[in-house]
């Protein structure tokens, strides 16, 4: 609410507005609203000629270094207060400002970008420390642009900010069959640890109270090995680091009796894309509780009810051989069924279809970011955990060019990830990275010459990062933008916070600022993500984009700015007002999808878990797709990256089979070359 005017406006005025409601820590515990045209005003003008601001007007600020406004409030005691500014920025120029509080500046560089025009407007949220008693709070132009043009500011209770501190090494006690305890060392936070979440790798199993340190887990699969770690949250969204990890294995079933053979599979209603399947019902000892759909060992569909299953996802004109097994509680295994065999129908498409592949380069230990050179003869690879940068050419000749300094693990899928090349590098030679370091995910630029990297500049950091859930792909977008996806790190509430980099797709300038036009006036171009990792624009200059999923659905997004895509209220297709659906959703044992690319108006999407490369083809100029089918399902292993190669109809598919999942000897992974005809 704005405050009563005891005086009328002149430019040096100054109004003292005291907050109510401070607490002792000095904390306001609801907003104060102070109007810009009610506070000091040097080398500036109130104004009214534009709509959407909230008092009698607002400041337009003259366009030279130095100007400012100044707000007079006053505190109860000394502590943290939230300073959110209400601005509009109706040109393509950022306008920061340093924000000072009496005297000192408490932020500098402050960033005010481009809102769409000077008639929308949004609000720059930060922390600030006030004194007891009177404070001034000044917003000084730091360029010759001057300031953005200020509407007001609202002082409120600082946000908690201060993460628990990491849990201790867990350990496991009264292993079964079926499950175990988990047990840890306790966390400390400033405010309380509210609630500690056990993740098994990257996806959550359960979650116990802030004042436990121990959690009973059910429903685990007999002799399974489990990597476990614990993260702790407070109240306020807030979560540690991951703890130490454990590996538990579970014990051995006393149940040793697999089920018997299924009958007679059997197929019929064959299409392109799938196949209808039959099979006679197997017994077993306890009971069966789902037949699996092989290819020889390769699982393409596991069913939990009854004996019979459309198996959709097929390659179209491809032979294919099938089995069945059963499985029961234990993990017995029965005998497989016989084998039937059929033919896909012919392909029905203008999009084409993988027609071959073949193997680019080897030797390669968990390459992340592939980026091609403008001249499509040579592209940029990087190795995530041991921070390599490679020039490889088309014919998979490779050479080393550096390493990104700074660049740490984290013992899950942190390190060195995503790169880009600038449209502009024939002229200015830069390439982007991004990568996690001490404090957490950077974004930084480098200078390549064609042959070594040098030159290390910091362009975007406080993104935060954990053991898993850090995004990391880089993509230019025809606008000339830097697009950045990025994780929650673990920390699902940072995804719908707007003011998190977390959980979100930026966009960014070449030189570090908020691109201009950004939706929220920051660097978030879209929100609601959980871990983004494919990045890729069609003909028509749309954004899509391959998420991970927890434990239910990975997506195929189609990106728009301001648009909320529901994690973690929303995991897959939700009617949940204001979330954006996904496109496409896989059951996360069929996907767990990291890089996407576009040939022909097909989305190709490699997946991790998965084990296959998925073909999409989007419905012509639509925002729609059509049926999804798969591709190499089990034959490389784990895929990473897919990327467009320049000029051809042909893809580059990169494994990751020497991860901590994969498990594979280092060196290798290694680099295909796919044909689409």
């Amino acid at each position: 609410m704005k405050p009563t005017r005891a005086l009328s406006w002149c430019l040096s005025l100054a109004l003292a507005v005291p907050l109510a409601g401070l607490t002792a820590s000095g904390a306001a515990q609801a907003a104060t609203d102070l109007q810009a045209e009610d506070a000091a005003i040097s080398q500036g003008t109130v104004a009214s000629d534009h709509t959407g601001y909230t008092g009698t007007g607002f400041v337009d600020y003259t366009n030279i270094t130095g100007s400012y406004v100044e707000f007079t409030v006053s505190a109860a005691a000394a502590g943290p207060s939230s300073l959110a500014l209400r601005f509009a920025n109706g040109t393509a120029t950022d306008r920061p400002m340093n924000i000072s509080v009496n005297g000192t500046v408490a932020a500098s560089g402050v960033s005010f970008p481009a809102t769409a025009n000077w008639d929308t407007w949004v609000t720059r949220t930060l922390d600030v420390p006030l004194a007891a008693g009177t404070n001034k709070i000044r917003a000084t132009a730091t360029t010759a642009n001057g300031g953005p043009n200020l509407d007001r500011i609202s002082i409120g209770a600082a946000a908690d900010t201060q993460t628990p501190t990491r849990p201790g090494q867990p350990s496991c006690s009264a292993i079964g069959e079926n499950g175990l305890t988990l047990s840890w060392g306790a966390s400390t936070d400033n405010v309380g640890v509210s609630a500690y979440d056990v993740y098994e790798h990257g996806n959550k199993l359960g979650e116990a109270p802030g004042d436990a340190t121990s959690k009973a887990l059910t429903g685990l699969t007999a002799n399974t090995t489990y990597n476990l770690t614990v993260i702790a949250r407070d109240a306020s969204g807030n979560a540690s680091q991951a703890s130490p990890v454990v590996d538990c294995t579970t014990a051995r079933s006393s149940d040793t009796s697999p089920p018997t053979t299924p009958g007679t599979l059997t197929s019929s209603n064959v299409t392109a894309t799938s196949a209808d399947l039959s099979w006679g019902a197997s017994t077993d000892d306890k009971a069966v509780t789902g037949y699996d759909l092989r290819s020889g060992t390769t699982v393409y569909k596991s069913v939990t009810g009854g004996t019979s299953t459309t198996l959709t996802g097929l390659a179209c004109n491809s032979p294919y051989s099938l089995n069945v097994v059963a499985r029961d509680a234990a993990g017995n295994v029965s005998p497989q069924s016989n084998t039937v065999a059929f033919t896909t129908r012919a392909c029905v498409t203008d999009g084409g279809v993988p027609s071959s592949i073949g193997t680019v380069s080897s030797g390669w230990t968990v390459p992340w970011g592939t980026y091609w050179m403008p001249d499509g003869q040579t592209a940029l690879v990087t190795e995530r955990d041991d921070f390599r940068v490679w020039k490889v050419t088309t014919d998979g000749t490779r050479t080393q060019v550096g390493t990104v300094p700074n660049a740490v693990t984290t013992n899950g899928e942190g390190g060195l990830m995503g790169v880009a090349v600038d449209p502009q590098w024939a002229t200015n030679h830069y390439v982007y990275f991004m990568h996690t370091a001490a404090e957490g995910n950077r974004v930084v630029r480098m200078t390549y010459n064609g042959s070594s990297l040098t030159g290390y500049t910091i362009l975007l950091q406080g993104i935060k990062q954990n053991r898993y859930h850090n995004g990391g792909r880089l993509v230019f977008g025809p606008d000339g933008y830097l697009y950045v996806s990025t994780g929650e790190a673990q920390t699902p509430a940072l995804a719908q916070d707007k003011n998190s980099l977390n959980g979100k797709i930026l966009r960014m300038t070449t030189d570090g600022k908020a691109a201009p036009g950004n939706p929220f006036g920051n660097y978030v171009y879209s929100y609601g993500h959980r871990n983004p990792q494919g990045l890729a624009f069609d003909r028509n200059g749309r954004l899509w984009e391959a998420e991970f999923g927890d434990v239910s659905k990975d997506e195929l997004n189609l990106i728009k700015p301001g648009a909320n895509y529901g994690w973690p209220t929303c995991e897959g297709t939700c009617s949940v007002a204001g979330m954006t659906n996904p496109k496409k959703t896989w059951n996360t044992s069929e996907a767990s999808p990291s890089g996407i690319a576009i040939v022909r108006n097909v989305i190709y999407m490699a997946s991790l878990r998965g084990e296959r490369l998925w073909r999409v083809p989007i419905t012509g100029d639509t925002e729609e797709v059509g049926t999804a089918t798969a591709y190499y399902v089990g034959t490389y292993g784990r895929l990473r990256t897919v990327t467009k190669v320049p000029g051809v109809d042909q893809l580059w598919l990169s494994t990751t089979n020497c991860d901590n999942v994969g498990g594979a000897a280092d060196g290798s992974d290694k680099i295909f070359r796919v044909s689409i005809s």
